[in-house]
């Protein structure tokens, strides 16, 4: 696969240890299928991601514009307006000032200390101690935002219980999940909790996150039908991530845009990743 349009090597990081998930909270019974949090798939039109110009247009009344500004982060854009900026930092930020900013504690380009005193809304995805896991739970406009927590490993192998969060977004009828900067797989106590997913936002580095064989695993537990992939350094790490997930059942779109409209009536009906060009730090 070509690598034109690819995010260029992005700065390098230091790998974490690649110790085993952290133990976590007692699973809920297995159930066939994850629980209904978000609104079901909605039948219509052939499905397609329709790739947003420069020059963007205003939203229908069922879209939600999705960019990749970079490494983590995505500017996502309400019909109503609403900004939210997902792994806000000091080093990668959307052009214009959220409404939303969520973070993550793994390390310092998933979140700040200074935010922007501008943005309404600060959501950190970690509590006062590794005892106190934050939870959030706001509507702001025609968004809803909450979160489920994860664990991440520390720079010295160990475990930050309640760490990470998996934020998701409830947006035009559509639920949208940032994975942040996953370590671990998921029980299904956190599958439960998560919900019915339309569009995930998934870290493929292979060994800073979660591990290639790891996330795949992850992906095939949420069932959703649109994937983005984010947290690459090179073209080579997204190519064995493809590699590993298998093209055979997910189709690949490789968009010339960093933006993507998408609406319930325009999901695909098959799996398929949408591999977005972001700006490199």
């Amino acid at each position: 696969m070509s690598s034109s349009g690819l995010l260029a090597a992005a700065a390098a990081l230091s790998v974490l240890a690649a110790s085993p998930a952290a133990t976590q909270p007692a699973p809920a019974p297995a159930k066939p299928e994850m629980m209904e949090n978000c609104p079901g798939l909605v039948a219509g039109q052939p499905p397609r991601a329709i790739p947003a110009g420069f020059n963007l247009a205003s939203l229908g009344a069922d879209e939600v514009r999705i960019s990749y500004v970079g490494h983590s982060t995505f500017l996502l854009e309400s019909p109503r307006g609403v900004k939210i900026a997902t792994d806000y930092n000091d080093y990668v930020k959307p052009r214009e000032l959220p409404d939303i900013a969520t973070m993550n504690h793994a390390h310092s380009t998933h979140y700040t200390d200074h935010p922007d005193p501008g943005i309404k809304y600060v959501l950190r995805g970690w509590g006062p101690s590794p005892e106190q896991p934050v939870r959030h739970d706001i509507q702001v406009g025609d968004v809803r935002v909450r979160n489920v927590p994860t664990n991440i490993r520390t720079w010295s192998g160990g475990t930050e219980r309640h760490g990470n969060s998996i934020f998701v977004f409830e947006i035009a009828n559509l639920c949208i999940a940032h994975l942040g900067h996953l370590h671990h797989t998921l029980t299904q106590q956190q599958l439960n909790e998560i919900g019915r997913i339309d569009v995930v936002m998934v870290p493929v580095d292979g060994g800073v996150t979660l591990d290639f064989e790891g996330m795949a695993e992850v992906l095939h537990a949420l069932k959703a039908p649109m994937m983005i992939p984010m947290h690459y350094f090179s073209s080579y790490s997204l190519r064995r991530f493809l590699d590993v997930l298998g093209e055979k059942s997910y189709e690949v779109e490789m968009s010339e845009s960093p933006s993507v409209v998408v609406s319930k009536t325009t999901l695909p009906k098959q799996p398929k990743l949408v591999v977005l060009p972001g700006r490199a730090f």
